[in-house]
């Protein structure tokens, strides 16, 4: 970290920049070192500018939602971390269809198409998150996935906005394809007309489900491992009796086998260790090799 990028980056933007901040307090999971810039971009212009800067000065960065979906190292992020919760608009445009920013939270949206009577986000409710952060893994639950919904894609690349169909993008289980670099800020949703009572219905099917599996009580990521074809990775992690199973502060939820819970003092190097324990037992058992649905970012050793 030097003064004259702190300087550089504070000046491009009307935004924030913070010095050495603490991603505990910006992921769910409630773990992570410092990063050395934490910048957030007043709007999207904002978010061009303080990018021009970033890659002038050769600084890495990564661009957090939520902050859920990601197990951030207890060493912290060398260079800046990004956030996009300013990114705020959600309208209707002129052709009926929601125009929504990176930044709003799923259930914002869902409750904005609720009270217009739009149908096919539904499953969002169920998922924690920003839209941003949704878009960018191609989120999904019952059956049905963010990416299946989209008219618009915008995202940063290149130095400028671009806008891409919706089914156009390479996309598919908790996958969106994304050029190196790429930053999604925004989409375009083309849903259909719904009735109210039906919507309701939906959105009470989802309520269910997150109070009988999920509802926690600790701090988690989320699904922390994507299933496998044909397989439920909770199944796989329960009937290979990891079922509470405790490394530190990490423990696998006795609620929901696929929840890695923060019980209190966790670090990431306990999550990636009982990670790593869940996958060996799994594939000694059942030839299965779990995949993280995570994201693992950042530095894994104090400085």
């Amino acid at each position: 970290m030097t003064t004259d990028i702190l300087v550089r980056l504070s000046a491009a933007i009307r935004g924030q920049v913070l010095v050495n901040e603490p991603l505990t307090g910006h992921t769910s999971l409630k773990v992570g070192g410092p990063a050395d810039y934490f910048a957030i971009p007043a709007d999207g212009a904002d978010l061009e500018e303080l990018l021009r800067v970033v890659r002038d000065q050769s600084l890495p960065y990564l661009v957090l939602g939520g902050g859920f979906n990601v197990l951030m190292g207890d060493g912290g992020f060398r260079g800046a971390v990004i956030s996009l919760q300013r990114l705020t608009g959600l309208e209707i445009d002129s052709h009926g269809r929601i125009r929504v920013e990176a930044g709003v939270l799923n259930q914002q949206l869902v409750t904005f198409a609720t009270e217009r009577s739009l149908t096919g986000l539904e499953f969002l409710s169920c998922i924690p998150g920003t839209v941003g952060g949704a878009l960018s893994v191609n989120a999904g639950a019952h059956g049905q996935s963010v990416m299946e919904q989209v008219a618009i894609l915008e995202t940063l690349k290149d130095g400028g906005i671009s806008e891409s169909e919706g089914r156009s993008r390479h996309f598919g289980y908790r996958y969106l394809e994304l050029d190196p670099g790429e930053i999604v800020v925004a989409a375009t949703f083309a849903l259909g007309e719904g009735k109210a009572e039906a919507i309701r219905e939906k959105l009470e099917a989802c309520s269910r489900h997150r109070q009988e599996s999920q509802r926690i009580g600790f701090p988690n990521a989320g699904s922390f491992f994507k299933n496998p074809e044909g397989g439920q990775a909770w199944r796989l992690i329960d009937e290979a009796g990891f079922r509470g199973r405790q490394v530190g502060g990490a423990q696998v939820s006795e609620v929901h086998t696929n929840f890695l819970v923060n019980r209190g003092g966790a670090t990431a190097t306990d999550f990636i260790t009982l990670a790593g324990m869940i996958k060996q037992a799994v594939f000694e058992q059942s030839g299965i090799l779990l995949q993280e649905e995570v994201r693992i970012l950042g530095e894994f050793e104090q400085r």
